[in-house]
């Protein structure tokens, strides 16, 4: 069989890879939960916007429908631990910030939604619009604002996100963000930028 012969594998969600983060949320009570989510993605640039997919059992469901509000925390090699529980076990029996050694903070543009503060960058969010998918709930949603770990940043406030060891998931597993093999425009790039970007 050659190399590029296809076979039909069947229907299933396999977009690979995707970024796997954590969603904490708060109901306004002040009850916090943190729910993992490999479903969520950039939808708009002006203004800056996301979605995630919630299944409707999940105890984030519960509190992103009473507030409106939600936090994504992206994750890196320390959190993919925490990340994967987070995932596996019931915000309904369980407090997951204690289970985990994590901390809560204020979330940048949100009035009940806390972050998690081991992560090192928090996207505030806040919902304008959902959608019945089925086994999910689709929320779309406005970013009200962003903090990140100052050590991120470089000498010119530019954040770094090589610095941050993000995590990809991919079929049920977890990888590390690996080599630098490119950049936007790199394709039609002149011979010195493409040395001074990528050392070659």
């Amino acid at each position: 069989m050659a190399k590029h012969d296809k076979t039909d594998i069947g229907i299933s969600t396999l977009l690979n890879p995707v970024p796997v983060v954590m969603i904490s949320s708060s109901n306004k009570a002040g009850d916090s939960d943190i729910c993992t989510v490999a479903w969520a993605g950039t939808v708009n640039s002006e203004p800056p916007m996301v979605s995630i997919s919630l299944r409707k059992s999940r105890l984030t469901h519960d509190y992103v429908e009473e507030t409106g509000e939600f936090v994504i925390n992206l994750v890196n090699k320390s959190l993919a631990k925490p990340c994967d529980y987070c995932g596996v076990k019931s915000g309904r029996e369980t407090d997951k910030f204690s289970d985990c050694g994590l901390t809560k903070c204020p979330a940048s543009g949100l009035e009940y939604a806390v972050a998690v503060k081991e992560s090192p960058v928090n996207i505030s969010c806040k919902v304008v619009s959902k959608t019945e998918l089925g086994s999910h709930d689709m929320y779309v949603a406005k970013i009200t604002g962003i903090t990140a770990d100052s050590y991120l940043l470089d000498e010119n406030n530019k954040l770094c996100l090589d610095k941050a060891k993000l995590v990809a998931y991919s079929h049920g597993e977890y990888y590390l963000l690996g080599e630098k093999i490119g950049f936007f425009g790199y394709s039609v790039a002149a011979e010195d930028v493409l040395k001074r970007r990528l050392g070659k």
